[in-house]
């Protein structure tokens, strides 16, 4: 079955064929990996490298996902075309879900030194690297990315998030609490800004604080990893 679908993609424009490509990605991420690879095999470029890398992302296969997007970026920067900076940041996101930080951040150096990555798209690449720093024990660093972030997309809840979580990590309390505050003003029903206020509460010696917001925590989300983290520290267990 899957011939008569690659025959019928060659005859449509490489937008309308990255379309269709993109769009198995969702239906069906095997038969997303063959055909994408196969336009690939048939010189597709970047377009295919592409949406190869998003097929793979599909079926979770970080590794081969993070050299699609890598290949894409590099063709794209040789063809002086503007989707580089993107591309790059989808071989760190995808590196980042394969637990590969050190790839990740090398991947985002590569996005964040190209001029096209501006506004609220360099603040939440800045705040990946971020991750990646904290992933690899560069607090320093990604203390400096963080807060950079935060001047480009002051909006983001998780922005706010991951730098009250940094500060709490860092020994920073009055930092952790002004931070978490604004995550909770902004996403106050999300379940992972309601568990880092608890924690947040606990590092200062709010006990009823901290219990209130695990508790929020634990009932907007009980199955999420924020939800049953909360309730973990409900029973007092590690």
């Amino acid at each position: 079955m899957l011939l008569p679908l690659i025959l019928l993609l060659q005859a449509a424009t490489p937008q309308s064929r990255y379309d269709a490509c993109v769009a198995l990605t969702r239906s069906d991420p095997a038969k997303a990996v063959a055909t994408a690879d196969a336009w690939r095999i048939g010189g597709g470029g970047l377009p295919a490298r592409q949406c190869l890398g998003l097929a793979f992302v599909a079926q979770e296969r970080f590794g081969p996902a993070v050299i699609a997007f890598e290949q894409a970026a590099q063709e794209a920067e040789i063809q002086r075309d503007g989707r580089a900076a993107t591309l790059w940041v989808q071989a760190a996101n995808a590196a980042l879900a394969g637990d590969d930080a050190a790839k990740a951040r090398n991947c985002l150096d590569r996005a964040l030194a190209l001029p096209v990555l501006a506004g609220p798209l360099r603040g939440e690449a800045l705040l990946d690297r971020g991750r990646a720093d904290v992933a690899l024990g560069d607090t320093t660093r990604a203390r400096a990315d963080i807060d950079e972030a935060l001047t480009l997309v002051a909006a983001d809840p998780m922005a706010w998030l991951l730098s009250a979580t940094l500060a709490r990590r860092t020994g920073d309390a009055p930092r952790a609490t002004k931070d978490i505050a604004e995550a909770l003003r902004l996403a106050g029903d999300d379940a992972a800004v309601q568990f880092e206020a608890g924690n947040i509460a606990a590092l200062a010696g709010r006990d009823a604080d901290a219990r209130t917001a695990w508790e929020k925590a634990a009932k907007i989300a009980p199955a999420s990893p924020a939800g049953q983290a909360a309730t973990k520290a409900l029973a007092g267990q590690p």
